[in-house]
This record gives structure tokens, C-alpha cells and sequence, in this order.
């Protein structure tokens, strides 16, 4: 098991950029893949990004040019890096893990057991 706590979100101007981190303890971190999902208000926790032990990644489309996933597996951290932000970025970002590779996780929530308490991000137009 792994226990991951994200950090990092705050309150920006459209345009703006964030970083948001994940530090995980527990089990060897570089066995899991890892992804950031997000929850607006009200609607379902999407994924947004993920990217598995060899550093192999996934975004949703609409994210893509903007925001960039990495880990650091010598310190058991995975950064999201948030560009060009929007007022549609806004919700609560949170970190999972999965025992599975990302290629057959992909960004589906179902696939991911461990989570963080999540933190929130707002872009103010």
C-alpha cells in the first residue's frame, strides 16, 4: 500500500501556472503507476494525467499542450505542472496510485486504489 498527500494548489489568475506535488510513502513508489485526477464542483473525478513506472505518459486531450507529469522515483514525488491556466481548471486535483501499468489504467478512475485527500486549485478569470 502506498498513501499519497498532494500539495502545492492555491488560487491564480487566468494565465497563471501552478505545480502541484504528490509525496508518497509506503510501499516501493516505483512500483506503481501514478496519475492526477480532478473534481469540479458538483460533477464526476475525471483523470487528467498519468504516467507509469518507466515514465511513459497519458493526458486528456484537452490538457495536453498545457500541463506536463513527471516523478521523481529517488524521492517518491510525482509534480503536475500547470501552464496557460483556465477558470474551467478549477477543482479539487487529487493524486492516485495503481499496481497497474498505464496502459491498461489509462485515466480510469476504477483503476487507481490509493488516493490522496486532494488539493484545491482556482483560476479566477
Amino acid at each position: 500500500q502506498v498513501q499519497p498527500v498532494e500539495s502545492g494548489g492555491g488560487s491564480v489568475q487566468a494565465g497563471g501556472s501552478l505545480r502541484l506535488t504528490c509525496t508518497v510513502s509506503g510501499d516501493t513508489y516505483s512500483g506503481y503507476s501514478m496519475a492526477w485526477f480532478r473534481q469540479h464542483s458538483g460533477e464526476e473525478r475525471e483523470g487528467v494525467a498519468a504516467i507509469d513506472a518507466d515514465g511513459s505518459t497519458r493526458y486528456r486531450d484537452d490538457i495536453r499542450a498545457r500541463f506536463n507529469i513527471s516523478r521523481d522515483n529517488d524521492k517518491n514525488t510525482l509534480t503536475l505542472e500547470m501552464n496557460n491556466l483556465e477558470p474551467q481548471d478549477t477543482a479539487m486535483y487529487y493524486c492516485a496510485a495503481s499496481t497497474l501499468p498505464v496502459w491498461i489504467a489509462q485515466l480510469n478512475r476504477g483503476s487507481y486504489d490509493y488516493w490522496g485527500q486532494g488539493t484545491q486549485v482556482t483560476v479566477s478569470s
